[in-house]
Order: C-alpha cells, then sequence, then structure tokens
C-alpha cells in the first residue's frame, strides 16, 4: 500500500472516530475518570481507540501502535519498525466542558520519521493532513505557516501540564511570551494548535507533550513551511518527530528569536 493510501485510510479512521465524538457529545451519556488523579479520561476516549485500534489493526495486521488510552507504552518508539501513533481524544476536557477544540490525531512513522498526519476536528469541520515531501492541506486546500519575521507581532500559542506543581516554572515563560510578543493563546489541544500554525492563524507553538499529542500535527506544520525544533536537544537516539519535550514549532522568521526568548526565561535571566 501506498503512502498516500495509507493516508486516505487514516482520514477515513479519523472521520469515523469524529462521528463517534459526536453522537456521543450529543448524548452527553458518557462517564470520565482521572488517570493519576489529575488527567481526564472518558469513556469515549476509551470507545474511539479501541475503534482505531481495530480499524488500524484489520488493515495493517502486526503494525505496531503508540496510542493515549490502550497502548501507552512508550518503549516502542526505539524501534525501526512501522508505528501508528494515535491520539483518540486530544482535548479531552474541552470535549467533556462542551468546547469546540477536540481532535482525533493520527500519524505513521517509519524509523522514528513521521510519514503521513491527519488531524480531525469534528465540531470545527476541519481536516488537516500532509504526506512527507508533498505538502499540507485542510479540507483538501493547501495551507502555508505564517511568514511573519517580527517576534512583538506574532501570536504565540501554547499549554500547560496537568501536574500543577509543573506549572510555576513555565510561568517565567508565559510572562517572557506576554512581553515581547502580541499575545498568547491556550486552546486546550496540542493537535490544532499545531495545525493553527500550519495555516497561520498562529505564528508559534511551544510546549511540552506526549507523542500521541503532536506527531500528526508536527508533520503538517513542517510541510506547511513551519520551522519545526525544540527548544534543546533531544537526547541521542531518540527520534525527533517523537520526541515531544520542549517543543518549539514557528514561522521561520521568528524560531531563533522565540527560541533565544524562551531559554533565557528558563534561565532566569529576564526581569
Amino acid at each position: 500500500m501506498t503512502d498516500a493510501e495509507r493516508l486516505a485510510l487514516a482520514v477515513e479512521i479519523a472521520r469515523e472516530a469524529g462521528e463517534m465524538i459526536r453522537e456521543a457529545r450529543a448524548q452527553q451519556t458518557f462517564g470520565h475518570r482521572y488517570k493519576s488523579g489529575q488527567e481526564l479520561v472518558t469513556d469515549v476516549d476509551v470507545a474511539v481507540d479501541t475503534h482505531i485500534t481495530a480499524r488500524l489493526e484489520a488493515s495493517f495486521p502486526g503494525e505496531a501502535r503508540l496510542s493515549e488510552e490502550l497502548a501507552p507504552e512508550r518503549d516502542v518508539l526505539g524501534d525501526d519498525a512501522p508505528l501508528w501513533v494515535v491520539d483518540p481524544v486530544d482535548g479531552t476536557v474541552n470535549f467533556a466542558h462542551g468546547l469546540h477544540h477536540v481532535a482525533v490525531s493520527i500519524a505513521w512513522a517509519v524509523a522514528g520519521r513521521v510519514r503521513l498526519g491527519v488531524v480531525h476536528a469534528p465540531f470545527l469541520g476541519e481536516t488537516f493532513t500532509a504526506l512527507t515531501g508533498q505538502g499540507a492541506l485542510c479540507n483538501e486546500r493547501p495551507i502555508q505557516a505564517s511568514r511573519t519575521g517580527n517576534l512583538e507581532h506574532s501570536l504565540v500559542g501554547t499549554g500547560f501540564p496537568y501536574r500543577r506543581d509543573s506549572r510555576p516554572p513555565l510561568m517565567r515563560r508565559l510572562t517572557a511570551v506576554l512581553q515581547h510578543c502580541q499575545d498568547v493563546r491556550r486552546n486546550g489541544s496540542a493537535a490544532l494548535d499545531l495545525c493553527d500554525v500550519a495555516c497561520g492563524r498562529l505564528d508559534a507553538y511551544y510546549e511540552s507533550v506526549s507523542a500521541w499529542d503532536f506527531a500528526a500535527g508536527w508533520l503538517i506544520a513542517k510541510e506547511a513551511g513551519a520551522h519545526t525544533g525544540h527548544l534543546y536537544p533531544p537526547p541521542a537516539g531518540y527520534p525527533e518527530d517523537l520526541y515531544g519535550e520542549n517543543l518549539l514549532v514557528t514561522s521561520p522568521g521568528i524560531h531563533r528569536d522565540l527560541g533565544e526568548l524562551l531559554r533565557r526565561a528558563d534561565a532566569g535571566e529576564l526581569g
């Protein structure tokens, strides 16, 4: 099967999952619990992950999967074998609260490099897709990242971890961005933040997330012309496309300046 055929099937599966999410929202019958006492997970997360898993296994038997609910073991990230990376409901808190920034994210990687990605936003009516070397699309139309080179006029997206004790150090970064950039948006879905960078709605995005949160959106942003990278180099031997710590994805013209600003904030060099 070609990469294009794989992508077409991934889009079909993502849209099926999106319909499950829409129906669950309409019925309002889902239960929820908290992982590790802080991270919300609903019955819908598990049901959608189960559906995607079954569809992928039927079409690609034996191919490895990393998914947030059913297969979260990260030891597969070091393998060279084909790997599906799935977030069944990116933006679970948004979903549970009736907000629209919710997405299904499906990526496929080989030897640590993401080759295809789809991010489907069922409440926004948008499907973002990308294949390596072939550009990025939203609802089958080409998209392009921002070309701003001015940090002062840049709109920046970010997010915060569920663990409250992990948030205080990040406030230095937030303060620096608020002082030196136009403004900040916190939409609650890393996958959609990356797609917003891909189509120029955001000029930049930074955060630390899991591979399933960002793998598809990372490729979509890269193929749309954004500069994808990290504030600090990934550990030796860890695939960059699947390393979610300290992501920095921006318009090419501000990547260096925003990276320097955030690293200076980390070092406490800003007043």
